[in-house]
């Protein structure tokens, strides 16, 4: 009995080390060592099929997105600079995913080396937390909007939001160089995107670390932003009840809360389950737990991807301006579609002007709602 208990607390600071390959865990007790084999094909093809479908809605979705803000949609401001680079940083990550498709499909089997693989890995997460950060940098940005007058925004214009995205990405760039380049040290040349032991290599796991942290940080600031742009949204619409579009701050409030509602469903948990596993690869557990960590790591990072898929919905449903776009192109209807908008410019001038003869004060109180609301949605 005393020779078992000692052979089990030889090395309590890492006593495991992991084999991933396909089969079942053996629990053979060795001299230094418990060897634990990580099966993970139990959902190769899953996470293939699963990868696949947002491969093609996220490209198409990106895709369409870019065109729109780039080719069509004609205001400038800082929140369209932000939604551009979130756009390509989504879409870069898109890219990413055939190479995780074939890897799933080959029954987690890599062909195209080493170097390439941690190329591939780290400009996925590079790409994903550059959207984390953006998505913050706009509620950071539309929360200064109901905080300053129209004329002191207008002095700032869009010079603050390109060198903002030119930091991001330029610190991004700067980090992922040594992820990349330097070894650790337990590489295998037929594996990528698998579960890994940091324990010879702990700077990199408290890097990870520190990217949930700026998670928190940025989730902190856009519950804040967005709570305080809602309640600005709602006073308004309560103290402005009798004019016509006052619905229509509730609208965009209710709006604010749908980006809250996406993020937190695609990120926070894997955000929250991130910490379990950094701590199990720097540590080790038991070989059990570690084939349930590696597991729900994958499902978690999944949804983590789809936020690249409901950008673009997101896009879509709070800008006017991008859903008008995004329907004239997809239905190929513009006679009908301008002499829908010709029409609704008539009504909307023949109401105007009669407003304008009953009563002078009444709208000049439109138009100043009208502008507050457009410097609140910031899109």
């Amino acid at each position: 009995m005393t020779s078992l208990i000692n052979l089990g607390t030889l090395n309590d600071s890492f006593p495991y080390s992991f084999t991933e390959s396909a089969g079942t865990v053996n629990t053979t007790l060795e001299p230094n060592t418990t060897t634990c084999v990580i099966n993970d094909n139990s959902m190769s093809i899953p996470l293939a099929l699963a990868y696949s479908l947002m491969f093609v809605f996220g490209l198409l979705g990106n895709v369409l997105a870019l065109y729109v803000f780039l080719c069509v949609h004609s205001k400038k401001n800082s929140v369209h600079v932000f939604l551009v680079n979130i756009a390509v940083a989504d879409l870069i990550l898109i890219i990413c995913l055939p190479f995780r498709i074939i890897y799933h499909s080959t029954k987690n089997h890599w062909m195209l080396g080493q170097t390439f693989c941690k190329v591939v890995g780290n400009t996925f997460y590079m790409n994903m937390y550059i959207s984390i950060t953006l998505l913050g940098f706009i509620s950071v940005d539309r929360y200064i909007k109901i905080q300053r007058s129209v004329r002191q925004y207008k002095l700032q214009k869009t010079k603050w939001s390109i060198i903002t995205c030119c930091i991001t990405w330029g610190m991004a760039i700067a980090f992922i160089i040594p992820m990349i380049s330097k070894p650790e040290g337990n590489e295998k040349v037929t594996k990528c995107f698998q579960y890994k032991g940091r324990q010879s290599a702990k700077w990199k796991a408290f890097f990870n670390l520190a990217m949930v942290v700026v998670f928190w940080i940025v989730y902190i600031s856009l519950m804040l932003s967005y709570g305080q742009i809602a309640k600005k949204l709602f006073k308004l619409s309560r103290e402005k009840s009798d004019l016509p579009n006052a619905h229509k701050y509730r609208q965009t409030a209710k709006k604010s809360f749908f980006v809250l509602f996406i993020f937190t469903v695609c990120f926070v948990p894997y955000h929250m389950f991130r910490v379990i596993y950094i701590w199990s690869q720097i540590y080790g557990t038991t070989c059990y737990w570690t084939n349930i960590i590696d597991k729900t790591n994958e499902v978690a990072l999944l949804f983590s991807t789809l936020n690249s898929c409901l950008d673009p919905v997101m896009f879509f449903l709070l800008s006017g301006s991008v859903r008008k776009m995004t329907v004239r192109l997809l239905c190929r209807n513009v006679p009908s579609y301008a002499s829908t908008t010709n029409s609704s410019t008539t009504e909307y001038q023949q109401a105007k002007a009669s407003q304008v003869t009953s009563s002078t004060r009444a709208s000049f109180s439109i138009i100043h709602s009208f502008r507050q609301k457009r410097l609140i949605t910031g899109i």
